[in-house]
């Protein structure tokens, strides 16, 4: 198994031919203070499995800050059917919209996805203070 694509966006969905479509991807938030919240922010985890996974499979992602402390737990599961011979491996894509996600301080988040016993770490989100005097961009 292997995690092949992981993102934050504004905004994603799946299509019934199997495809995703995604807007808005960032890897960077600003706030005004600490705590800050986040009203609404898409995570994007796609899985791949091996010929050899089958059945159930317990899902876990863990949004970590950079001293390690989790903030934000995601859990679940998906049900596996290996892919036939000669065909792409079996995946798993999950769209998670999220609401309120609360940052405790600026700094580098970064998720971590567990499926059974195997852990990975994916993508981090880069959490800083508005710089006021700084100019329009």
């Amino acid at each position: 198994m292997e995690l092949t694509f992981a993102a934050a966006c504004e905004d994603a969905r799946a299509r019934p031919d199997g495809k995703l479509d995604l807007s808005g991807i960032f890897n960077e938030l600003t706030a005004p203070g600490f705590p800050a919240v986040q009203d609404r922010l898409t995570v994007v985890f796609v899985l791949s499995w091996d010929a050899t996974d089958s059945g159930e499979v317990r899902l876990r992602a863990d949004l970590n800050d950079d001293e390690g402390q989790t903030v934000l737990s995601i859990e679940g599961h998906t049900d596996v059917t290996p892919a036939p011979p000669g065909r792409p491996p079996a995946q798993t894509r999950l769209v998670l919209p999220l609401e309120e996600v609360v940052f405790p301080h600026a700094g580098r988040y970064t998720f971590e996805v567990q499926a059974g016993d195997r852990r990975f770490r994916s993508f981090s989100l880069y959490v800083s203070a508005v710089d006021e005097d700084a100019g329009p961009v």
